[in-house]
């Protein structure tokens, strides 16, 4: 289909997704807690407003509703006639499974979170910044159905963040699904417990059980209304501070009630936290280069309260609007198909089904993202980064003057406002002193010396006892947390980056040519960043839009041409990119040149960064961001989807030799 039949552009702005509303006002709600005792607001009185004023629910009535359901008969009957095992053999391992599982939420033990976590949040943060406005449209939202909270996930601090807020404010203390290894730690394990977390496994593969236990524990509290269900649908903290892909387990299960019209509606609630330092960023670079991440333990949490001396700035709490499963189901699913087996049958979703489940997931994470606040430091660190790779030739003064940073720091301030950006700027503050008090707060990162800004992995001679690679990973350690704050700014610019990077790559500045490179480049990086499936065109009509009105292109229907003022922010757009392509260049490289003829998923990773290591030493590779394991595995993710390469019984061969060529050709 050619993009001139479908483009609605070039002259109107593409459509909004109607879940991103006007954002709200925020409220420091560590205000109050800095002028107040803190027991007092512990022992406070506590009444929130539960689901059609239901009462809440003992967690062994809560353990009996689900064993007794039809859905777990019916699973349990299976499971015996399947292994040969006796109904009350299973029965037992089920009732196991769910004392494994379940929560003990008491209301004594959220007052002594409540009164410690105060004193934690107030010693580490200047504040903790909350739209009020979007509390209240929670506290509506839990009376008239039930909730699904989904924050976003890049800090162990989220989910005690989470609880902690909507006791300050009065509201029905969330359900939290957390994994095992939380469980592992003494005292502070069952402490979780009963504050609201209850515990699943990682991976439970093809049990079918453990699944139905599960299953069942979620939508019985949903259906009953008892408490809002609160989960990360991205499944684990990322990293890299981008979001990741949605994982549709839990979401299949929260939806399941709405579909077999068990209940009239389920409100999701997308909530965005923002962190202008994260306390684990030293932590995730060092994962990301392969060094084991520390099993959670009381011991390391003790050990870990160095951090109680260090400033991490603000915290930026957004919950968004209240999204409807019914409105989003609309002339999208079918639920007479429920109707054709009873409801405790477990049933396969349909390719209809899994594609609203996908589709919404994407919508969701999309509106987590688009409530992000952004820090100064963010476009700091996207700037430092960039004039790092430009200064590497022989004879370039290292860093940048701090004036520049500060002149280029308000351009794209300017430019990603322009771009939709939800940015924390202090407006009634100079520029020079948001830079100066940003680089200040990420003093582990940079250094400015002689009037002159530069990242910290340049100061002082390693010491002579390093290897080579030994240096260059310490220096990935600085890079590898710098580019994490990079990160949290890439869905503001990735649609334009990607466009810019298509009109570098095209052979023509005609519009088809242009269209064709976006699409190649947008479908390879889909396991990357958050692209809407099947949404290329009107994300290609979103770049247009946003390029051609902040001056950057002219749009006709037969040519794309970059404008005599547009070329500083082209440049600057492909320069965001290029360490990705450049990534999956390499790891295409390395499948090519080094790769045996197959290789195990668990050898993949290490073989690749042993690769780019000797890559990046002998000068032929300038960004030391590719070490990342986490782009490594997207990579081996895109090239498995495109059919590059395959998997074999667990092994990665490939599934022609000429196609990687052919990518690294195209990429």
């Amino acid at each position: 289909l050619k993009y001139d039949c479908v483009i609605t552009l070039m002259g109107g702005k593409p459509n909004v997704d109607p879940m991103l509303k006007k954002r709200d006002d925020f409220e420091d709600m560590l205000e109050e807690r800095r002028n107040s005792s803190d027991l007092r607001y512990a022992l406070r009185c506590y009444t929130p407003v539960l689901y059609r004023g239901v009462t809440p629910c003992k967690s062994s009535v809560l353990k009996s509703m689900v064993l007794q359901s039809d859905h777990i008969h019916y699973v349990i009957n299976q499971v015996s006639k399947e292994t040969g095992r006796a109904t009350d053999d299973v029965q037992e391992e089920a009732s196991a499974i769910l004392e494994e599982m379940a929560h003990r939420l008491q209301l004594s033990t959220v007052r002594f979170f409540a009164f410690t976590l105060s004193k934690i949040f107030k010693t580490l943060f200047r504040s903790i910044c909350v739209n009020e406005e979007g509390i209240q449209r929670l506290q509506q939202a839990i009376q008239e159905h039930p909730v699904v909270l989904l924050p976003s996930h890049r800090s162990y601090m989220d989910f005690l963040l989470m609880s902690y807020l909507l006791y300050t404010y009065d509201l029905a203390l969330p359900v939290i699904a957390a994994g095992m290894d939380f469980m592992g730690m003494k005292i502070v394990g069952e402490m979780l417990r009963m504050s609201g977390a209850f515990f699943i496994r990682r991976s439970f593969g093809g049990d079918k059980l453990y699944w139905a236990v599960f299953s069942e524990y979620v939508k019985t509290m949903l259906r009953n209304g008892f408490a809002p269900v609160e989960f990360f649908l991205e499944g684990t903290r990322s990293r890299t501070c981008k979001s990741l892909t949605p994982k549709l387990g839990l979401l299949n299960i929260v939806m399941d009630p709405f579909l077999k019209g068990e209940v009239f509606d389920i409100s999701v609630v997308p909530v965005s936290i923002s962190y202008e330092r994260i306390l684990e960023e030293t932590l995730y670079a060092r994962e990301l280069l392969g060094v084991p991440k520390p099993k959670e333990s009381t011991s390391a949490l003790f050990k870990a309260r160095k951090v109680l001396s260090e400033d991490y700035g603000s915290i930026h709490v957004y919950f968004g609007q209240p999204v409807s499963i019914r409105s989003m189901a609309e002339g999208r699913v079918n639920r007479c198909q429920f109707n054709l087996i009873p409801r405790h049958i477990p049933k396969r979703p349909d390719e209809d089904i899994h594609n609203f489940v996908n589709d919404s997931a994407y919508r969701l994470v999309r509106a987590q993202e688009e409530n992000m606040v952004l820090k100064p430091w963010v476009l700091l660190a996207s700037l430092l980064l960039q004039k790092h790779h430009q200064n590497q030739a022989p004879g370039q003064k290292r860093g940048i003057a701090l004036e520049e940073l500060t002149q280029q720091a308000v351009w794209l301030r300017d430019l990603s406002r322009q771009y939709g950006a939800f940015l924390h700027w202090p407006d009634h503050t100079s520029p020079s002193d948001v830079v100066y008090s940003s680089l200040s707060l990420h003093r582990g990162l940079v250094r400015i010396s002689e009037g002159r800004v530069q990242l910290a992995l340049e100061q002082g001679e390693p010491p002579s006892t390093f290897t080579p690679e030994e240096e260059l990973l310490n220096q990935a350690v600085i890079m590898l947390s710098c580019a994490s704050y990079r990160n949290q700014a890439l869905h503001v610019f990735i649609r334009p980056a990607l466009l810019a990077s298509a009109i570098h790559a095209a052979s023509s500045n005609k519009k088809q040519e242009v269209f064709n490179s976006f699409s190649f480049l947008r479908n390879t990086f889909s396991n990357e960043f958050i692209l809407c499936p099947g949404a290329t065109v009107q994300d290609f009509e979103e770049a247009c839009y946003l390029l051609v009105k902040t001056g950057v292109l002219q749009v006709n229907p037969q040519e794309v041409v970059v404008t005599e003022r547009g070329h500083r922010t082209v440049a600057f757009l492909t320069a965001l990119l290029e360490p990705f392509l450049q990534g999956y260049q390499v790891v295409c490289r390395f499948l090519c040149e080094e790769a045996a003829e197959t290789l195990t998923e668990k050898e993949f990773i290490p073989a690749v960064r042993k690769f780019i290591l000797k890559q990046i030493l002998a000068g032929r590779l300038r960004y030391i961001e590719v070490l990342s394991s986490d782009l490594q595995k997207n990579t081996l993710a895109a090239l498995l989807r495109l059919g590059a390469v395959r998997k074999i019984n667990g092994y990665v061969a490939f599934n022609h030799p000429c196609v990687p060529k052919a990518a690294i050709a195209r990429l």
